[in-house]
């Protein structure tokens, strides 16, 4: 039996108090980012392969089917908005389509050849790296698209929360985050999906900054979409220049980036 469905280190869970569930759900997450550190040096390797094919012009593909899908949606949408980057740089694919994003899809996980079909419909090349997803680590999805990417030349990536996984021995840069038992038997919407969510805020946040896609300590390259993100630009073109809050105002009008503002400035 897998590590994440093992029964939980605590029972009788419906006569709890509400201040109890809180405090156990609280102590098996604090084990959480222990278990994402024992697999830095997989993180690291991944990271190094995405930069490398990102640097080089290709693409990165999530593929996962639940909240192990739904995740890689999430992570993809993201770096757009805060790096400034083209939306189909980073990719997210669910089994079952857009509709599983919101409502689970019968048997759509079980479908071994539908992830590769996914990936031809984006034009897919050796140049694009694809990352499955699965905290399971045996998600026929999963398997069966990197099996495919794999055979077609491209890299590719994983992280699961089992150790010795099915999905893993398929992948060239596996990352393994064992987070044991959910709190709920069998859940890992839980503790594994917080790994999962960790390593993907790693991969791609390492990545982009390796890619410059960061200054300093700041999202140069973000997209001022909303009055909070123009406010925030304008502090950091404060601080950068030393100029006021008018003048930092005019410089974001004209420029339309804070990269922009900034090179326009140095």
């Amino acid at each position: 039996m897998s590590t994440t469905e093992t029964p939980s280190l605590f029972n009788n869970l419906e006569s709890l108090s509400t201040q109890e569930l809180l405090v156990g759900m609280n102590s098996v997450d604090q084990t959480v980012p222990q278990a994402v550190a024992k697999a830095l040096p997989q993180i690291e390797a991944l990271v190094d392969a995405t930069v490398a094919r990102l640097g080089s012009g290709g693409r990165l593909f999530y593929i996962g089917a639940g909240t192990s899908g739904r995740l890689g949606i999430l992570d993809a949408s993201e770096c757009p908005p805060t790096f400034g980057v083209p939306h189909g740089v980073v990719i997210g694919l669910i089994a079952g389509g857009d509709t599983a994003i919101r409502k689970a899809v019968e048997n759509a996980e079980d479908d071994a050849e539908k992830a590769w079909q996914d990936l031809l419909a984006y034009d897919i090349t050796n140049q694009d790296i694809v990352v499955g997803i699965a905290a399971s680590g045996r998600t026929p999805y999963v398997i069966g698209g990197l099996e495919q990417a794999r055979r077609h030349g491209l890299a590719t990536g994983c992280i699961v929360c089992n150790a010795g996984s099915a999905v893993a021995a398929v992948a060239e840069y596996p990352v393994e985050v064992v987070t044991g038992p959910e709190f709920v038997t069998g859940s890992t919407r839980l503790k594994a999906g917080t790994a999962q969510k960790l390593v993907l805020n790693m991969i791609t946040t390492a990545t982009f900054i390796r890619l410059g896609r960061v200054r300093g300590n700041k999202m140069v390259d973000m997209q001022l979409s909303n009055a909070k993100l123009v406010d925030r630009g304008e502090r950091m073109l404060m601080d950068e220049l030393q100029i006021s809050q008018p003048e930092a105002a005019e410089l974001l009008r004209q420029h339309g980036s804070v990269r922009a503002a900034l090179v326009a400035r140095q």
